[in-house]
């Protein structure tokens, strides 16, 4: 599947609730692997609305159980503050 027809698809946790549609995603160059998936655009946000969109609107890709009609994600895939916060500091300082 190629990374553009995820683009728009509406994400749904697995408990049925509707989490926002896909707008953008991180791909990580070294392992050639999409690393996350943001219900926000980014490219023009500030350092502190980066941080937000990844703390607040992004899903961890290892935390997507299906993708066909939508986006299905695991309900641990929701607000992993805990488990991110060197990626957000690596990924903001762009």
């Amino acid at each position: 599947m190629k990374i553009s027809e995820v683009y728009n698809m509406d994400i749904y946790s697995d408990a049925g609730q509707y989490l926002g549609e896909v707008r953008d995603a991180i791909v990580d160059l070294e392992r050639g692997e999409v690393s996350r998936l943001l219900m926000e655009e980014w490219k023009n946000a500030d350092k502190e609305e980066v941080k937000r969109i990844l703390q607040q609107k992004s899903i961890l890709f290892k935390n997507i159980k299906n993708i066909g009609d939508v986006v299905l994600v695991s309900a641990v895939g929701q607000g992993q503050k805990h488990d991110n916060a060197e990626e957000v500091s690596n990924l903001s300082v762009r």
